[in-house]
């Protein structure tokens, strides 16, 4: 069977790619897509059913859309457009936009808050269908974004992994379109006809000025330097530990001695400045 375009077929080669970098899918996986509605989240489940034709591993897919309770939100139409795809779906129905009106303060971005109180939903619902993997619609733009935004505005060098076993060790995150541009996402969705769908927020879509701007400053420059987004994602995986200030990256105590005696040095009158202060 073929590829249905060339961008399908370039879209296939990236994720297999990650899959294989990162381990993200092995014989037997039961993975659940969190689906929003949104271009990302259909473009992934769309491509993890391609190659789930194609691969020589057994692996299946459900669907989960976790509906965060505002009445014009179309759950319908995610559902019916899984139905007539042939895909397994899961719609949750909770009251998460009313806990954010509640809890959020004035003036704030929920984007956040919400992804997270989603993300706890799809943990329970993971282990109610024996889900082994999590997979998250994720691109290549998000993880340069989330870094920048965090070493700008946060004092953290992160961003996010491909992989991520969750902290009690219950659940498996994965993130199959790391290699995927935004825009790949974007006209893929369209190219397959998928419905995008707003969650219906007062919010949706107004991002913060700090995301806004990363964004702005990523595009522009790309546009300068061709190229610059992909030099962002292959040096999250090419770190160089000791090339930074992190003492807890080096346990010899190297970095840590090497600190205190510049400081020392600096803090010290060098014997030019003692001698020249005698004159």
């Amino acid at each position: 069977m073929g590829y249905r375009s060339s961008l399908e077929a370039r879209i296939a080669k990236k994720t297999t790619r990650a899959i294989t970098d990162f381990n993200l899918i092995e014989d037997g996986d039961r993975i659940l897509v969190g689906l929003s509605g949104g271009k990302d989240s259909w473009a992934l489940l769309e491509m993890l059913d391609v190659l789930r034709q194609r691969a020589p591993l057994r692996f299946s897919l459900i669907a989960v859309n976790v509906d965060s309770g505002y009445k014009e939100y179309k759950h319908e139409l995610i559902a019916s457009t899984c139905r007539d795809r042939g895909w397994e779906y899961r719609i949750q129905h909770t009251s998460i936009g009313e806990v954010i009106d509640d809890v959020l303060e004035a003036n704030a971005t929920p984007c956040s808050l919400c992804a997270r109180l989603r993300r706890g939903v799809l943990y329970r619902i993971a282990t109610d269908v024996g889900a082994t993997k999590i997979a998250l619609g994720h691109h290549l733009d998000d993880f340069i974004e989330t870094l920048l935004l965090n070493l700008f505005f946060s004092g953290s060098l992160k961003a996010m992994p491909a992989r991520l076993v969750s902290d009690s060790g219950a659940h498996v995150v994965i993130r199959p379109l790391v290699y995927v541009t935004e825009d790949e996402a974007r006209v893929y969705a369209k190219e397959r006809e998928l419905p995008i769908i707003g969650c219906c927020c007062p919010a949706c879509g107004d991002l913060s000025l700090q995301r806004q701007r990363v964004k702005r400053l990523i595009l522009d420059l790309e546009r300068e330097h061709p190229g610059v987004k992909q030099s962002m994602l292959k040096a999250l995986g090419n770190v160089m530990p000791r090339h930074l200030l992190d003492a807890r990256l080096n346990p010899s105590g190297e970095l840590r001695d090497s600190v205190a005696l510049r400081l020392a040095e600096d803090a010290t009158p060098s014997l030019i400045q003692i001698a020249a202060s005698r004159h």
